[in-house]
């Protein structure tokens, strides 16, 4: 299969965050995709780590994105032409517990990498990743667009609204010269998949569930745009592509989102993931700790007109799929993730997804 026109091929890639649960996934994708992958993040936070279980034979710089010093030493070090940017403090809950530290890394950390970025010469690219959490949610019915009105009740979601403002800024102010490099932002919805241990996320506190008993959900009516993280990072690598192949015009925000079956409710994601795994269980919270949005949807239409992007797994295949992973590791160590990256191209190249073809 030719994927992504092989624009990855042999090109230099740094992935900040690739410790963690999306920057892990991007990593063995790249790798496979024969790039020469170069990593900057702080060391795994869980144990298990897919990072770790991967064991994945890269370059890579343990450091924090804060820290503008070394930050710089690592991308001089890789000298990369596209700058794949994940690292940062992702967790709802903990923001609430570490605004400072939440602020400091998505903002801050944001801004050091994109000047950074500025003073070496080698780079082309760069993909910054925010969240669908950008936007002023005002629990609408329909799905919120690029061009909506950005916001945040907590302080993740408000830190990762004033990055998108921050690499505004940096394109505006800094990147706008012909031969300047080419910057956009995406931004996936609720992303779930084998080898998510983080804290307080619905599908890995269900699994740790299972050994020490039934799992207390918040709010089980709350709706999110739930999809496989195969599915945003295939927006990602295609947005990539289109930066490196100097469209100009591509150097913006985009949602790389669900259909709007995989909008579904906490309880309806759980009563259909129990059916792949019936040992899970779960209980209704009492009273909830913290605000939480009631409705949340991305509208990808730009990507789907502009990129040709779409999803290729639905929320069935991205449960089973998660249910799967999940239950081979705890059985017998198994770590499935080339396997299912496999099945996963298989079903783009079946489904005629436009970066996949024979």
């Amino acid at each position: 299969m030719r994927l992504f026109n092989e624009t990855y091929s042999g090109r230099r890639v740094l992935v900040t965050g690739h410790t963690g649960f999306k920057g892990s996934w991007l990593t063995l994708w790249l790798r496979e995709l024969g790039a020469d992958v170069f990593g900057a993040a702080l060391s795994p936070s869980t144990s298990p780590s897919h990072w770790d279980l991967l064991e994945l034979e890269i370059e890579e710089s343990l450091i924090d994105i804060r820290d503008c010093d070394a930050l710089s030493a690592a991308l001089q070090a890789a000298q990369p032409e596209i700058v794949f940017h994940l690292a940062a403090q992702p967790l709802v809950r903990k923001s609430y517990r570490d605004p400072l530290e939440t602020w400091s890394t998505n903002v801050m950390g944001t801004a050091n990498l994109l000047e950074t970025c500025r003073k070496t010469c080698s780079v082309r690219a760069i993909v910054i990743v925010t969240t669908d959490k950008v936007y002023e949610n005002n629990e609408w019915t329909w799905g919120y667009r690029e061009i909506d009105r950005l916001g945040g009740h907590d302080p993740y979601s408000s830190s990762k609204a004033a990055a998108e403002l921050v690499v505004d800024s940096y394109r505006k102010s800094f990147f706008h010269a012909p031969q300047a490099p080419l910057v956009a932002s995406a931004r996936a919805g609720n992303v779930i998949g084998g080898g998510d241990w983080s804290e307080d996320r619905l599908i890995p506190d269900l699994v740790r569930s299972i050994a020490s008993g039934e799992l207390e959900i918040r709010s089980p009516e709350a709706t999110r745009p739930w999809q496989h993280v195969l599915d945003c990072l295939s927006g990602y690598l295609l947005l990539g592509q289109a930066l490196l192949e100097r469209k100009a015009g591509v150097a913006e925000s985009w949602n790389f989102g669900p259909d709007l079956e995989g909008n579904r409710s906490v309880s309806e994601v759980l009563n259909a993931l129990g059916g792949h795994w019936p040992e899970l269980q779960w209980r209704v919270a009492d009273n909830p700790e913290h605000h939480e949005a009631g409705y949340l949807y991305l509208e990808s239409s730009k990507a789907r007109s502009r990129l040709g992007w779409r999803p290729v797994w639905g929320i069935d295949e991205a449960l089973a799929a998660t249910a799967g992973w999940y239950q081979g590791y705890l059985k017998d160590g198994r770590v499935a993730s080339r396997e299912q990256l496999a099945d996963y191209l298989a079903a783009a190249l079946a489904a005629d997804a436009p970066w996949c073809c024979r």
